[in-house]
């Protein structure tokens, strides 16, 4: 009988050893032959999967956004307005190991797009359905009083993009200077300045930033 592969399984296998010698040596270190050691598979035998490492980075960074969705899926599950939105954004930020090794594989992706239309494409498609779910959030949030700034929700959605954007990047630049309780610190921050009618979550979020600005 001849041996049945499980080709899913297999790509998968490929982007967790990608992750492993990403996080040691670099995506220039990263080489295909680097690659199919780590995950065990004889030199040459990634060309059925992966004819290119440019196509396993690709594959990579959908699986990472597939993974990232799952997450919010499951912590957002049951939850709606501001704490769902929060839940959204908790997913994204880099607060543990793995979501820093996720980082490692977005930011080489970021690169390629830069001269890529095809990975620009799908990176901009991929953002913008986050940028759809937080705006969905929003709403919810302004029908139940929980959001009652006049800054506009594209706006709203655009500064907690280059948060969470910015947080992958300084997570996976200085890793020993990763602070997951500072991160989270930020994200309250601004989600309570987005209620200024609420005395008290005003005083909380300056409160919040003004620690944060005196550890830095």
């Amino acid at each position: 009988m001849p041996k049945i592969v499980n080709h899913d399984q297999r790509r998968l296998e490929l982007v967790d050893a990608t992750w492993r010698i990403i996080a040691r040596h670099g995506i220039e270190g990263a080489t295909m032959r680097e690659i199919a050691a780590e995950a065990g598979f004889a030199n040459g035998a990634l060309k059925p999967y992966f004819p290119t490492k440019d196509e396993l980075l690709t594959f990579a960074f959908g699986h990472v956004f597939n993974r990232t969705n799952q997450r919010i899926a499951d912590m957002s599950a049951g939850k709606v307005g501001m704490e769902a939105l929060r839940a959204f954004c908790q997913e994204v930020l880099p607060l543990d190991e793995d979501r820093i090794n996720e980082a490692r594989i977005v930011i080489p992706f970021w690169q390629k797009a830069l001269t890529d239309p095809a990975k620009a494409e799908l990176h901009e498609s991929s953002m913008n359905q986050w940028r759809a779910a937080m705006e969905g959030y929003l709403r919810q949030a302004r029908d139940r009083g929980e959001v009652t700034a006049a800054v506009g929700d594209e706006d709203i959605v655009n500064q907690l993009m280059s948060m969470l954007l910015g947080a992958q990047i300084i997570a996976a630049m200085s890793p020993g200077e990763h602070l997951p309780a500072q991160l989270n610190a930020q994200l309250d921050a601004y989600l309570l300045l987005l209620n200024p009618a609420d005395e008290t979550a005003r005083r909380q979020g300056q409160t919040f930033y003004s620690t944060i600005v005196e550890n830095k």
